[in-house]
């Protein structure tokens, strides 16, 4: 049921549900009755009262955190929660996430599962760190946030007995149960905490950095609206950003705001809206009567961001549905409202401000914005389109022109927009700094990279088992050697080849039936090959496998292959035989094949000459080594040591 339930959510959505753990005594149930009801409610309002002056002024792309309480639903009982479009900018995903990881510290009662459409994505963030027994199948409701601490419920001893993992269910009571009573059993281990604590480090101070102000040329109608609601940036850019043939119709004329009464101001936006907005290619239509300047000028870009600004909210306003300016007012005005601001105010949200004051006045124009959003309940609320919000505020706003051009003469500066151009060098550094983030801490620049340790991991890497899911890679040297049972597989050979000797070795059959499979010209002749191969004793089979080995490396001896491997140096002993090449024509190809084969040189070799082959890129030699944690240095480095090996 729950994957079915995950597959229902839309894309680029994140959801989140808080759930009340059952206390010590057993009548204590997570959320049920009425008094769990209660409990949850209170829990909601208390939640947004404490967060408030962080999720107050926060610019949301889509659609903002929300917590509604949910009735209990076949085995999933009662939460509060909700699911938040977040669309191109997937840092609003990672920062619920750190609100949820924040809730669950400040309200120890309650624990949080989140998900969105692809799934569990913290465990995707720290994939590289996951028990071999998790798999996508099993993973449904063992992933809490549970006292600011990320919480994994493994699973039973019996269920890790079974074959079949993916057939082990775990239902939302059971794990809140759980970490009721073994939340220390229940904690995920360090690398997997590490790795999601990773991607949320930074906030709150994080979320100054996204913002991104810039000076914009909008009529004064515009810059009273985000004096009062400055969220409605967002939805003023993703209408002009998702815009059709049919919105254009609407900017022809503009009805709401005209061109006419322009003014400078600065608009906060955040990173993602302001690329979107600055980076699409757009020329007005001539009847709207917006003009811009040549590119030359030094206001262009102000000029440029306005006039789509102001196609955006014209769209929005085209699209409204004529709701009663009073509906959503109504919400302010009763004892949750009253609750709610007397919280905001034992909490410093005003900053000492006067009441009255301009500054006042804008906290608490974004405090009733963030109310009627997240907190107002909703039998008593009127859902309403940005376009109703915006010509509500419009005929409830005084659009001093004066004011506001004053105010122009001392702007701010606006931010450096440079972040939005990336050069290759720039490129090359960032890829650079991710990649010594994840390298060992033994590979440090000015080290000598060590080639033995090449060898031994592709050493590890060939003796571990590999099975349909992939092969297991050797992640450190000191996991245990792996156990392989040559009777039992030689009998499930004997089983599938219908072999009846037991005694054969494995490895042998093998070659032996490679061999065969490759000399085979007729189906006829193999058959009756095989039918006098089984009237053999297995020493007979291990004799007749030698000879043709023996005989394969004579034939090779008089080619050039063998001068294509590195062969290990010999000993003083052996410089007399070097002598007599010349004088026997077979003498030279006798002492290559008794010289050994250098296996690590070759390996090394051939490795460095794929990767340097790569030129830099992603390719079969980085993927494999990378992914059994073994890093090589730069292709300038490796050349070096390449000619250094090979002299």
């Amino acid at each position: 049921m729950e994957g079915l339930r995950r597959a229902a959510l839309v894309e680029d959505a994140v959801r989140y549900r808080l759930f009340a753990v059952p206390g010590p005594s057993p009548e204590l149930r997570p959320g049920t009755g009425p008094d769990g009801e209660a409990f949850l409610r209170r829990c909601a309002e208390a939640i947004v009262v404490r967060f408030a002056p962080l999720l107050a002024a926060y610019i949301w792309q889509r659609q903002p955190f929300c917590l509604r309480y949910v009735q209990p639903q076949g085995d999933t009982p009662a939460y509060i929660g909700g699911t938040t479009l977040f669309g191109d900018n997937v840092e609003d995903e990672w920062f619920i996430v750190y609100l949820v990881r924040e809730i669950t510290r400040e309200f120890p009662e309650l624990a949080a599962r989140i998900d969105d459409n692809d799934g569990e994505f913290l465990l995707i963030e720290a994939a590289d760190f996951l028990p071999k027994w998790l798999n996508p199948e099993n993973s449904d409701n063992r992933v809490f946030f549970y006292k600011g601490e990320l919480h994994m419920i493994p699973l039973a001893e019996t269920d890790k007995q079974e074959c079949d993992l993916s057939t082990t269910s775990l239902a939302i009571s059971e794990a809140l149960m759980l970490l009721s009573t073994h939340s220390e059993e229940c904690l995920a281990a360090e690398s997997i905490r590490t790795a999601v604590y990773k991607r949320i480090s930074g906030y709150p101070e994080k979320i100054q950095a996204s913002y991104h102000r810039a000076h914009c040329y909008l009529p004064a109608g515009i810059v009273a609206v985000l004096r009062q609601r400055p969220s409605l940036v967002a939805a003023a850019v993703q209408a002009f950003y998702l815009r059709d043939p049919v919105d254009l119709r609407a900017c022809r004329s503009f009805q709401s705001f005209p061109p006419d009464e322009r003014v400078m101001a600065v608009v906060t936006f955040t990173k993602c809206l302001y690329a979107q907005l600055k980076q699409q290619k757009f020329v007005p239509d001539r009847r709207s009567g917006y003009t811009l300047p040549l590119p030359s000028h030094p206001q262009y870009k102000a000029y440029e961001l306005g006039m789509k600004l102001a196609h955006g909210f014209e769209i929005l306003c085209s699209k409204c549905s004529k709701v009663s300016p009073d509906s959503r007012r109504n919400v302010l005005h009763g004892p949750l409202w009253e609750r709610f601001l007397s919280s905001l105010k034992e909490k410093n949200y005003f900053k000492g401000e006067l009441k009255g004051s301009a500054k006042y006045l804008e906290l608490l124009h974004m405090a009733e914005d963030y109310f009627q959003q997240s907190i107002s309940e909703p039998e008593s609320s009127v859902e309403v389109s940005p376009g109703d919000e915006i010509l509500s505020l419009l005929q409830t706003t005084t659009v001093d022109l004066k004011k506001f051009e004053r105010e122009a003469a001392c702007l701010p500066p606006e931010d450096d927009d440079s972040w939005l151009e990336i050069t290759p060098d720039d490129l090359d550094q960032l890829l650079k700094e991710a990649r010594n983030e994840s390298l060992p801490s033994s590979n440090e620049e000015g080290e000598k990279y060590d080639l033995e340790a090449l060898t031994e991991s592709m050493k590890a890497f060939v003796s571990k088992v590999s099975t349909h899911e992939g092969a297991e890679m050797p992640w450190s040297s000191d996991e245990s050697n792996v156990t392989f049972d040559v009777d039992s597989f030689t009998k499930a050979l004997d089983r599938i080849l219908g072999t009846d000797s037991e005694e054969l070795d494995s490895d042998d059959l093998d070659e032996e039936q490679e061999f065969d499979l490759s000399d085979e010209g007729d189906e006829d002749l193999y058959a009756a090959n095989q039918r006098q191969d089984q009237k053999l004793s297995p020493n007979e089979l291990i004799g007749s496998l030698k000879s043709y080995m023996n005989e394969m490396d004579h034939e090779l001896a008089h080619t050039n292959v063998g001068k294509s491997f590195a062969i290990q140096k010999k000993r003083v002993s052996s410089v007399k035989t070097t002598t007599s090449q010349n004088t026997a024509p077979n003498s030279g190809a006798e002492d290559t094949e008794l010289t050994p084969v250098d296996v690590d040189m070759n390996l090394v070799a051939n490795l460095l000459e794929s990767y340097n082959a790569q030129s830099g890129l992603a390719g079969p030699t980085s993927n494999i080594l990378q992914s059994m944690g073994v890093y090589l240095p730069e292709n300038a480095d490796l050349i070096g040591s390449n000619k250094g090996a090979t002299e």
